[in-house]
């Protein structure tokens, strides 16, 4: 069993996914830094400060569990404001400070998730996770917050083929859209089947009711990944993506879908309704 459970490519994937964000704001004046996002309340610096915290809060899950606990405990005991007031601390730093903090931290993180032990799972907000779990869920969480960047300075990003694993993630965190809702999901999985940004298909989930156990697949999703990725990050409506649903199971998961830990989020307005 390999002592360096992540993959490489994983690793270069999500260096790669900071990297275009790290692009988009380092050469931006006080006015960028201080421009608003669709977050509310939230500039262009809250969103790099909340992936900077983030990134240190992996760090400390990876490098030191215990300490995390406590620190975890602590946020948890504020649900409703511990992730604000860590963007606000972080947003009111000089933006050189803040930016080279940022790298600073993701790139130890980057290290200790390589070296981490094969098989080793760390704690979270959530249910613990695998080295290759964290480094999969940071790299969602820097896709999604560089698209609120993205939007604040009306850029439009090219999408890659590095959404596969915000799809992958998005799939993967289905239940803990409903029971995050006080719901029961489906017991049956869905089919989802999506257009990658090359026109390849990605799939998830069984073919259809003789694909194995468990019987049957509780409905079928179908769309470009990039509307899915939009969606299970809740940067976009469900009316304004291309994404369909087959069977009122489907439909009501894209309506509640999140890759994202934690209580459930309130998404984005539909286009025209802000």
């Amino acid at each position: 069993m390999s002592d360096t459970p992540v993959p490489d490519a994983l690793l270069d994937d999500l260096r790669e996914e900071s990297e275009e964000l790290d692009l988009l704001v380092a050469g931006l004046g006080p006015d960028g830094w201080a421009a608003p996002t669709p977050a509310p309340r939230w500039t262009v610096a809250h969103q790099i400060a909340h992936l900077a915290w983030t990134d240190t809060a992996a760090l400390l899950a990876v490098t030191d569990a215990d300490a995390f606990r406590r620190h975890a405990e602590e946020a948890l005991g504020a649900p409703d404001t511990f992730v604000d007031a860590g963007a606000e601390a972080g947003a009111a730093e000089p933006p050189p400070a803040l930016l080279a903090r940022w790298r600073d931290g993701r790139e130890r993180l980057r290290a200790a998730l390589a070296a981490a032990p094969s098989g080793a799972r760390f704690p979270w907000y959530g249910p613990p996770m695998s080295a290759a779990s964290m480094a999969t869920a940071r790299l969602m969480e820097t896709w999604a917050h560089g698209q609120d960047v993205a939007d604040a300075l009306g850029v439009t990003r090219v999408p890659t083929a590095r959404l596969r694993h915000v799809a992958w993630i998005g799939v993967r965190a289905r239940d803990h859209a409903y029971t995050v809702r006080g719901l029961t999901p489906p017991a049956a999985p869905f089919r989802v089947e999506l257009t990658a940004p090359d026109g390849s298909l990605w799939t998830y989930g069984p073919e259809d009711a003789a694909a194995g156990p468990p019987a049957g697949i509780a409905g079928r999703i179908t769309g470009p990944a990039l509307d899915f990725c939009l969606l299970v990050t809740q940067r976009a409506h469900r009316d304004d993506v291309a994404v369909r649903a087959e069977g009122p199971e489907a439909e009501r998961w894209l309506g509640i879908a999140q890759a994202f830990a934690g209580p459930a989020g309130a998404g984005r307005p539909a286009k025209g309704t802000a």
